[in-house]
């Protein structure tokens, strides 16, 4: 499936119409467990009282750029994405609400490595796009201050749908791969964690799978999406909340949280 052409739609009707680009956030939020998994490592290391240096690695939408600069008002963020509709359309919405603690680049991350140090950096559903993932791995940890964090959320090896995603490069990662490229490109790890478990799955199927193939079969059947929400989100939402308190033993997303130096702990 080819998911990039979904979300250049959705790209466009938030840069076209800017009313709708909270609104878009907030579905997100409803709709995408990872994020509910990513806002907690944030919100476990990081005071709202403190500053935070904030490096947005393959920004997309912008929705956690959004998320820092509302919770965390002394944050300064650097967001880098290789889209330069994408990029260039959060910029400027965030001058709009005069956010002047954002900066953005249009760049390549295997290439790209910002000039200042951050605190935090997230890479979010990107190494699985990313042949040389190691490289970029290295620019990371070149900006991250020493006690800083590097959240990833990625698709696991037990994810089989993502073996048929045209823009994935590799299947998923597993915990041992994830870990020893980590170690390799200078990096201690943390966390690790399974995301998608038995109880994700069922969520992923409700709230996502189902809904794409009915519109996938013709637009016409989309008048019929709230109708289908109203009766199965909220059981999809129980499920979510089940993925989100449970540890997963196995799962098809990994959240890894990393540092640039002290011994691993897993």
């Amino acid at each position: 499936m080819q998911y990039d052409k979904v979300k250049d739609i959705f790209a466009k009707i938030i840069d076209k119409y800017s009313v709708f680009r909270k609104l878009f956030y907030l579905l997100l939020d409803l709709l995408l467990l990872r994020q509910w998994y990513v806002k907690r490592e944030i919100n476990k290391y990081f005071s709202t009282e403190k500053s935070l240096r904030f490096y947005d690695a393959g920004a997309g939408f912008g929705q956690y750029s959004y998320f820092v600069l509302n919770r965390f008002k002394k944050a300064k963020i650097h967001a880098a994405d290789l889209k330069t509709d994408y990029i260039d359309s959060f910029a400027q919405y965030a001058q709009n609400k005069g956010w002047n603690g954002f900066t953005a680049q249009q760049a390549d991350l295997v290439e790209y490595t910002p000039k200042e140090s951050f605190d935090l950096i997230i890479a979010i559903d990107i190494l699985e796009h990313i042949e040389d993932d190691e490289q970029v791995l290295q620019n990371f940890r070149k900006v991250l201050e020493k006690g800083g964090k590097l959240i990833i959320s990625s698709p696991s090896n037990f994810d089989e749908s993502a073996k048929f995603t045209a823009e994935h490069v590799r299947p998923g990662y597993s915990k041992e791969e994830i870990c020893s490229k980590l170690e390799r490109t200078g990096f201690s790890i943390r966390s690790f964690e399974y995301s998608y478990g038995k109880f994700g799955q069922i969520y992923w199927k409700l709230a996502l799978k189902y809904p794409l193939s009915l519109i996938s079969k013709s637009k016409i059947l989309a008048i019929l999406l709230p109708i289908y929400y109203i009766i199965f989100y909220p059981i999809a939402f129980g499920f979510m909340l089940l993925d989100y308190y449970n540890k997963n033993k196995i799962g098809t997303g990994v959240i890894v949280v990393a540092e640039q130096f002290g011994s691993s702990i897993i």
